[in-house]
């Protein structure tokens, strides 16, 4: 058994704290080299952190497993926070890095966002609220959802939550039982899998065709159901790939569930980020929303990842279960982060168009500096802010045998922070995020090309 989130004991500190802690120290301590650093983070097993948390008070490993509950073990920590944690040591020590790692905008926060956060501080509007969300805000996602993809909810449909992770966690807790599968399209964003893997469930991985540029298909959907299928999870655009599901395929996916008593769980945090100039949503196909899970998320749309401000949009029933399950860990979501949203939401949305329009540029960028390295492939992304090369030519020269080693060795020899493949599914792909300036998309590409070119 592989270790999992500890129990608080009365000893001064919280064992929670301490797991986090020994993973961040461990960084520190693999000194030898940052290749060994970036493998020790990549993946990273809990039960590696109860051991290390063993070591300092003195206990045998047989102890500390015995300290963890079983669904722990389960779970990875996120390879993407291994990966920031990693380029944060380097920048300590003064490392200048091209850093394609986190899935961040590069942009502010925009101005008026942060006024109204500001004005209600101001007015001391910093108490709790209903733990759904106040009425404005859950009305102002209605609002706009209604909007822009003509759905049909109400704000007895809407939970606010504390980030899009949250609303897709939750979600995941209050339908997904154990032995119940979840369909899970591959390349897959690194939290799908663990998540439903925490939650007892079993991930049933769907096959994209990278010759097809990772599209999914209502057909590949169909094939992969039986009579254990509990959900599907779909996340277009998507994370890694900036694979977008046509139209027709999103509705013939959600007509099909909704036929067959699933849910389809749509994670839509890219969905502003669209580039195909044909933005849908899966929750605008009225006569099956009881099948459906709109996820969404402030972060990406409005360079908001701080703020953690998330919503969930689904059948009232399973609305009140995720909140009744909120109200007993998170409870609401900070009450100035939930004016800032009416904001973002109900304002002007130039700012969006905008930065979509920016991050096309970029993308562009990105896609003619990869055809100058001789021996990197790559699709076109339809939407969201990341390229997923393919690596297979490079690797098995300069001691990389696998995507992880690649990352590693991108990151100790280059300076150039990248994810592996591995994370998402696949292990002959990198994810860069190219929500940088265009400045470092130029010096990453000219780093990569170099490296890449010292391999012969």
């Amino acid at each position: 058994m592989e270790c999992e989130t500890e129990r608080t004991a009365d000893v001064g500190y919280s064992r929670r704290g301490e797991a986090i802690q020994v993973l961040f120290a461990s960084a520190a301590i693999v000194t030898e080299s940052n290749q060994d650093l970036l493998l020790s983070l990549i993946p990273f097993s809990l039960l590696y952190l109860g051991e290390q948390i063993c070591h300092t008070r003195g206990m045998s490993t047989a102890t500390a497993t015995k300290i963890f509950a079983d669904r722990i073990g389960r779970i990875e920590v996120s390879a993407t926070m291994a990966i920031t944690a990693a380029a944060l040591k380097l920048k300590s020590e003064g490392v200048n890095l091209a850093d394609f790692g986190a899935g961040e905008p590069h942009f502010s926060t925009p101005r008026h966002i942060k006024d109204a956060a500001i004005d209600a501080i101001e007015k001391n509007f910093t108490r709790y609220t209903n733990v759904a969300g106040i009425p404005e805000i859950r009305k102002a996602i209605v609002d706009r959802h209604t909007a822009d993809f003509g759905s049909a909810y109400t704000p007895e449909e809407c939970v606010f939550t504390t980030g899009g992770k949250l609303a897709l966690f939750n979600a995941i807790q209050v339908l997904v039982d154990h032995g119940d599968e979840v369909i899970l399209p591959v390349p897959y964003w690194v939290s799908f899998k663990d998540i439903i893997q925490y939650a007892g469930g079993v991930v049933v991985p769907v096959e994209t065709n990278e010759a097809e540029n990772f599209r999914l298909t209502a057909k590949m959907i169909e094939a992969a159901i039986t009579p254990k299928t509990k959900a599907i999870i779909l996340n277009t655009p998507s994370n890694p790939s900036g694979a977008v599901v046509s139209p027709e395929d999103l509705e013939a996916i959600v007509r099909l569930a909704h036929q067959r008593d699933i849910f389809v769980l749509l994670d839509e945090c890219y969905v502003y980020l669209n580039f195909t100039g044909n933005i849908v949503s899966g929750g605008s196909f009225k006569d099956c929303k009881e099948h459906v899970v709109v996820l969404g998320s402030l972060s990406k749309t409005y360079a908001m990842t701080g703020w953690r401000a998330g919503f969930a949009l689904g059948p009232k029933a399973i609305i009140a279960a995720m909140s009744k399950l909120q109200s007993q860990s998170t409870s609401n979501t900070a009450s100035m982060v939930q004016r800032a949203s009416i904001a973002a939401v109900s304002g002007s949305q130039e700012c969006v168009a905008e930065m979509r329009a920016d991050y096309i540029k970029l993308r562009d960028r990105v896609l003619e500096g990869f055809k100058t390295i001789p021996g990197l492939t790559c699709t076109v992304p339809e939407g969201a802010f990341y390229v997923y090369p393919n690596v297979r030519n490079f690797l098995g020269k300069g001691g990389a045998t696998s995507a992880t080693d690649l990352a590693a060795k991108l990151l100790s020899e280059a300076h150039v922070v990248v994810v592996p493949g591995e994370a998402f599914g696949t292990k002959e792909h990198i994810r860069l995020s190219y929500a940088v300036s265009h400045d470092v998309v130029d010096e990453g590409v000219k780093r990569m090309r170099e490296y890449f070119a010292s391999l012969g």
